[in-house]
């Protein structure tokens, strides 16, 4: 577009009429005659700025300006309508006209949502699989349409996205095997999506974003099908199997804890009986200790009384057996025998009764009739 210059023209309309939430564009070609003006806006000679005419009352301002300024239908006051339009103007050394623009065209910029269907995907196997429908939730910035629909056309979306998720997808179905893309990763598909679409918009077409990816579970060939889902079956059935199991070890676990318990507790009963009966042990045999101290106590006291007492008589005796009272003993124990005899030796015949017996012979030793006790000290008669 050789030697068109862009001018903002904001105007008014008299009347409100219901339009879609819209951004407009307006191309203005080069037409080459008379020097009418557009919307009440006339050319000043020599000056590329639109200015606005007297007669016209609706237009406020025009002005030139490098990027187009937009703004929505939606934008509505009572009694009017503000839009602004870029305009672009072919500047002509000759003459310098505008004629109003043939062409309208609008560009939608709210929140929308591609879809893209049958998308075809080989795995690093060889395995050819196909995902039904893949959901792109994206948004076009206001100050980006101009730019974006002159780089890629008001289809934009096909070049940017369409054809990007063809391309990345393949890409990374290429590197992951079946079992990968089909399950293993599955959940990381849209994330690796989007992340990869907006790192190449944000240097391709920046002002488009990405708000979210939604992709659907990939067709398979049947066959496979039917082995993953005999796969999944017996998977059921192990999972099942191995939560069994772990039922099966949590119950003997249970047991085998409540028989500790029970074990350590019976334990416990027992030692403190035996500790009970330890404790009337030792009561019983300190019980006994103490009868034995009284005992003992008791004997020797009984002991020395016995001592002091047989120790007190030996002293009275010890007194009491003098020479004199010996030597009166000894008279009296001789006054009450019926024989006596007199010299060193025993004669060879005794006499008994008044009566004598020849041819008797008998040594008779004749001893003190008068002894002394050695243990009691008290003199005994023989």
């Amino acid at each position: 577009m050789k030697g068109i210059e862009p001018l903002v023209a904001d105007y008014t309309t008299s009347q409100t009429r219901g339009h879609s939430s819209r951004f407009w564009i307006m191309w203005a070609k080069t037409l080459g005659s008379s020097s009418t003006g557009f919307g009440g806006c006339r050319l000043s000679p020599g000056n590329p700025v639109w200015r606005p005419s007297r007669n016209h009352r609706g237009v406020r301002q025009a002005i030139g300006n490098p990027s187009p300024v937009l703004s929505t239908d939606s934008e509505a006051r009572p009694g009017g309508r503000l839009r602004k339009l870029p305009i672009y103007l072919d500047v002509d050394k000759k003459q310098k006209s505008l004629r109003t623009p043939p062409l309208i065209t609008t560009q939608r910029v709210t929140l929308q949502t591609d879809e893209v269907k049958n998308v075809p995907c080989g795995t690093s196997g060889g395995v050819m699989i196909y995902f039904d429908r893949i959901e792109v939730v994206n948004i076009l910035s206001a100050s980006s349409v101009f730019d974006i629909v002159k780089n890629y056309t008001a289809d934009y979306d096909k070049t940017l996205i369409f054809n990007k998720v063809h391309h990345e997808l393949n890409q990374f179905c290429s590197v992951h095997s079946l079992q990968e893309v089909y399950i293993d990763l599955f959940d990381q598909i849209d994330e690796n999506l989007k992340r990869t679409l907006q790192k190449d918009l944000n240097e391709m077409a920046p002002g488009l974003y990405i708000q979210a990816v939604r992709v659907t579970k990939p067709k398979i060939p049947e066959t496979i099908r039917k082995n993953y889902e005999l796969m999944e079956a017996e998977k059921t059935k192990l999972l099942i199997s191995t939560q069994h199991q772990k039922v099966v070890e949590k119950d003997a676990e249970t047991e085998r804890k409540r028989a500790i318990i029970e074990a350590e507790k019976e334990a416990l009963v027992a030692k403190i009986h035996f500790g009970q009966k330890i404790m009337e042990k030792e009561s019983l045999q300190r019980m006994s200790q103490i009868e034995d101290e009284i005992h003992v106590a008791r004997q020797r006291g009984r002991a020395d009384a016995d001592y002091y007492q047989m120790q007190k008589e030996a002293e009275a005796n010890n007194l009491l057996l003098s020479k004199q009272y010996l030597e009166l003993k000894k008279y009296e124990a001789i006054a009450r025998n019926n024989k006596i005899y007199f010299g060193p030796e025993i004669p060879n015949m005794f006499i008994h009764g008044g009566c004598s017996d020849i041819g008797t012979q008998e040594t008779v030793k004749l001893t003190p009739a008068i002894q002394l006790d050695e243990k009691t000290k008290k003199p005994t008669v023989i």
